[in-house]
């Protein structure tokens, strides 16, 4: 009997690589125009953007990346009925691969808009494509195929941050790890390079970065969206995480010209979660990282733009269209606005904490930080529902977990099914009224001293990674003055002059701007209530649309003379 290795990205074929019928093809004609094309014929080349999408009709196209020596390494071959592209087809970012048309060859060649108004009309062409674009990636970053080449040691702090932007935004890369003993010399010699260069990016050419910072890394990637100055979105989403992205895809799926702004990768907080487990419709769970892909191509496919390693500065707020200034520079303005930029973990008050931020201090156990653990003991601050399910998360490969909570217990602050699996679990330690007060390292972290809080005993223990979740502080210092919010930061919603309420639970101080998900005054810190909130906003955004496109778009749109608190 022949079985599918769960390893192998390329083992559901049929489902990766699909052939369209004879009627499907047919209704593809309606979307592009039929093409001929002579031997060798490149299709589209590795860093170009909005390629186009290619149906065979008859011929053979074949899809390749480069060598170290720059020959082409065909890893895919596509012939009637079948087509071309992955998930860089639903976005304006550079692609990854080449592709090239054999002798004979004959395409429907349908432009980026056409395929996407094709997904939106054609739901049963959609699903076999949408599925395709998805495998397709997994393939590329299971192999590697297209990617980049990330030469630093598995335990520094900069190269860690290198893998988990690329990793979160689904980007192939591999690593060489330096750490062993004798691989730096040995790496280093072979590249003409010193250790204070790394950790080094090596792209397909042979060209290479030296310590790059995320947006340099971005940039160089063709990761970020090319802005247009004289563009007024109708709405902008600052923020990718679950609320952001229901905003995103519920905007765009409704005709809203829109565009999701966020400094590092779709998901959020939640995209940090190794599992999430009573998120509607996903009884067996699903991880935080793989919802926000699924959400992020969602939105995508019903045309909403992303725009990533790019933080927002500030937010000009006194004239219509409202004006956002990124970090990069760039400028984007909008009728409408959605906060969405959710909250930032807090950081322990410790001995020598900062020094092991990043490496072997973490806010976030995902599968890459669970490689870091195995076999050794780890710790887990908080008692919260993000701290369960890393601990819970963490058991699988680490000896020990050992959770430190400052309070009595677990009851008042985390879900019944994760403290039930806390409870029976061998390799889960819980410590209670501990804190953590010293960290101990040379060149990294080796162990940790924590503190009973009711008998001030210390205890010390060898641990080489620590994952911090004690809540969160909102990321609201960008709005300024534009918008009213509370004692703690949280930006306030849903009410006007003298305590009547707003026209939208959402709404803000400010007309055209809305807020939503954990950055919202009095939200409940959920993913599922996030997600509702993002796409129940986008009514209120059309009302005021509706409202000032009906004004005929006044030059200054006052502040609303609500009360603040």
């Amino acid at each position: 009997m022949n079985t599918i290795d769960p390893n192998d990205p390329y083992a559901r074929t049929a489902q990766i690589f699909p052939r369209l019928d004879e009627s499907m093809i047919d209704t593809a004609r309606h979307y592009g125009a039929e093409q001929d094309f002579q031997a060798d014929t490149l299709l589209y080349a590795r860093g170009e953007r909005a390629v186009c999408f290619f149906v065979i009709v008859t011929g053979t196209v074949e899809v390749f990346d480069l060598d170290t020596s720059g020959h082409p390494v065909v890893f895919a071959t596509h012939t009637h009925g079948q087509f071309t592209g992955e998930l860089d087809l639903l976005n304006q970012r550079e692609v990854l691969v080449y592709a090239r048309a054999i002798a004979g060859t004959r395409v429907i060649k349908i432009e980026r808009d056409a395929l996407r108004r094709m997904l939106a009309a054609e739901p049963d062409i959609a699903e076999i494509v949408m599925r395709a674009l998805i495998l397709r990636r997994v393939g590329l970053i299971q192999n590697g195929t297209g990617g980049v080449l990330i030469v630093g040691g598995a335990h520094d702090a900069a190269t860690l941050a290198l893998q988990r932007f690329l990793t979160r935004n689904g980007y192939p890369h591999r690593l060489i790890d330096t750490s062993d003993a004798g691989a730096e010399d040995q790496v280093l010699e072979g590249m003409g390079t010193t250790a204070e260069q790394l950790p080094v990016v090596i792209f397909p050419d042979q060209s290479a970065l030296s310590r790059p910072s995320i947006s340099e890394l971005a940039d160089r990637l063709g990761l970020t969206e090319a802005f247009d100055d004289t563009l007024v979105y109708d709405v902008v989403v600052v923020g990718a995480g679950p609320s952001g992205l229901a905003a995103a895809v519920y905007a765009a799926s409704e005709g809203l010209n829109t565009i999701v702004i966020e400094g590092l990768a779709p998901g959020g907080q939640a995209g940090t979660s190794s599992r999430i487990e009573n998120y509607l419709g996903f009884p067996t769970g699903i991880s935080g990282q793989a919802l926000a892909g699924r959400a992020h191509i969602q939105a995508q496919k019903f045309g909403a733009r992303l725009a990533i390693s790019r933080f927002v500065r500030s937010l000009e707020c006194d004239e219509q269209p409202y004006r956002l200034k990124l970090e990069g520079g760039e400028e984007v303005r909008t009728h409408a606005l959605v906060v969405a930029t959710g909250a930032r973990y807090r950081k322990l008050s410790a001995v020598d904490y900062e020094r092991f931020e990043g490496s072997g201090v973490h806010y976030a156990a995902t599968p890459m930080e669970g490689k870091l653990c195995q076999g050794q003991e780890v710790i887990v601050v908080g008692g919260g529902n993000s701290a369960g399910q890393a601990a819970v998360f963490l058991s699988r490969t680490a000896s020990m977990v050992h959770l430190l909570v400052r309070a009595e217990g677990l009851a008042a602050t985390m879900s019944n099914y994760l403290i039930e699996r806390i409870t029976h679990s061998t390799r889960i330690t819980l410590h209670v009224r501990s804190e953590i007060v010293r960290f101990d390292g040379d060149d990294h972290l080796e162990s940790v001293a924590c503190r009973r809080r009711d008998t001030g005993e210390v205890v010390v223990h060898p641990v080489g990674n620590v994952f911090v979740m004690i809540g969160a502080d909102p990321n609201t210092d960008w709005l300024g003055d534009c918008v009213g919010i509370d004692a703690k930061g949280f930006v306030e919603t849903g009410r006007a002059c003298a305590g009547v309420p707003a026209a939208s639970p959402y709404a803000t101080s400010r007309p055209g701007i809305f807020a939503v998900g954990d950055v919202r005054s009095g939200s409940v810190k959920r993913v599922a209530s996030g997600v509702g909130e993002g796409s129940a906003v986008i009514q209120a955004v059309h009302e005021y649309l509706a409202s000032i496109r009906h004004d005929s778009l006044p030059a200054a749109v006052p502040a609303s003379p609500i009360a603040m608190a």
